[in-house]
């Protein structure tokens, strides 16, 4: 018989809805935290998406350039005057930009503005074209490089001396290889405008970036060789169209002489290649004397073409040369000077009866 044993005490399990309490109750309060933290991370980024962005306020003080470049944007543009100082935050720029209409039309270039101004003062200087700093100059074609400085002289604050000395050292203005280190004739005749930071140098080498360009766009190279000349050659003729025509109907004429006299080994005779050695204005006729001066750029004396152009050429000029008209003159003389209207001939009779109506016409009007 085994000994009677004590029952154990029965384990009595918590009832079932006491753990849904304590469920509830944690989550309630796992849920009254993230609740708490979403308040304030809500309040807080309200406030900041309520809150203006940084700003200076006023016109500023002191003086900063700033340039504006093609293809910016508000954000670009507001990047740029943090940089400098001139706004206090990229946003506050935007912000003006995006309330103000003009801001759609603010032009490249450089503005002068202030340290510490407001993003609208900042804004309301740039969106007038007036505060546009910008100075341009007209170089015309037909100029030799001393005119050409003389021009730049005449309306930038560089001396001659100052471009001279960049000009003494062509190799760093990109000339051409074809140009064989010659700056005549390869300074583009074009509008330039001028930025404030500009420099002889970085004036100078935007002309001759200018005619790489035009050279580009009439494919001077290709057309040169298809016409059995160099490019240089084919820019001294064109050169010479420049200096000889006024009428661009006659360009083309003018370079079929040219072309024809040198197949044929006659002597150019050209006066504006004396007038160049002389660097004279005005008057394009000559005298004996000077018709006799031993140089390579008198064409009296020497077959062929001088050693290199003698104006800087325009765009048609250029094509003038490229292209001539199909002919067989071998003379042309400027019969009206009054409108530059030119007569060609065929045969040396033929031209001399248009050198006398010339010649009537200086006797009656003095020219």
């Amino acid at each position: 018989m085994q000994p009677e044993t004590e029952p154990e005490p029965e384990r009595r399990q918590p009832p079932r809805h006491v753990f849904g309490c304590l469920a509830v109750l944690l989550a309630a309060a796992v849920l009254a935290g993230a609740g708490f933290g979403a308040y304030h991370y809500g309040v807080g980024a309200l406030r900041d998406f309520f809150r203006p962005p940084p700003d200076y306020e006023g016109a500023g003080s002191g003086r900063v350039l700033v340039e504006v470049r093609h293809g910016d944007y508000a954000p670009d543009i507001g990047r740029s005057l943090v940089a400098r100082q001139v706004v206090k935050s990229t946003e506050a720029f935007t912000d003006a930009a995006r309330d103000n209409p003009r801001s759609v039309g603010i032009q490249p270039g450089f503005y002068q503005l202030r340290r510490h101004m407001s993003a609208a003062s900042a804004l309301a200087v740039l969106v007038d074209p007036a505060n546009r700093m910008r100075d341009v100059v007209t170089i015309p074609e037909g100029l030799r490089v001393d005119q050409i400085v003389a021009l730049l002289v005449k309306n930038t604050k560089f001396s001659a001396r100052q471009y001279d000395a960049v000009l003494a050292r062509p190799g760093r203005l990109g000339l051409p290889s074809y140009a064989n280190g010659s700056v005549e004739g390869y300074l583009f005749p074009a509008t330039y405008e001028l930025s404030p930071t500009a420099t002889p140098t970085s004036i100078l080498t935007a002309m001759v970036r200018r005619f790489r360009t035009a050279a580009d766009d009439l494919r001077l190279p290709e057309q040169a060789k298809a016409l059995g000349y160099s490019p240089h050659d084919v820019m001294t003729v064109a050169s010479i169209v420049q200096a000889e025509g006024r009428l661009e109907r006659d360009f083309p004429k003018i370079a079929r002489v040219v072309y024809n006299r040198l197949q044929k080994h006659k002597p150019l005779q050209l006066d504006t290649t004396i007038v160049y050695i002389f660097k004279t204005s005005g008057k394009l006729t000559t005298t004996d004397s000077q018709r006799s001066v031993d140089s390579p750029y008198n064409t009296y004396r020497h077959a062929g073409l001088p050693p290199t152009p003698i104006t800087a050429p325009g765009e048609q000029a250029i094509k003038a040369a490229l292209s001539p008209t199909p002919g067989r003159w071998l003379y042309f003389v400027t019969t009206d000077p009054r409108n530059g209207a030119m007569s060609f001939a065929t045969t040396y009779a033929g031209h001399l009866k248009h050198v006398a109506r010339f010649q009537a016409f200086c006797r009656a009007h003095a020219c």
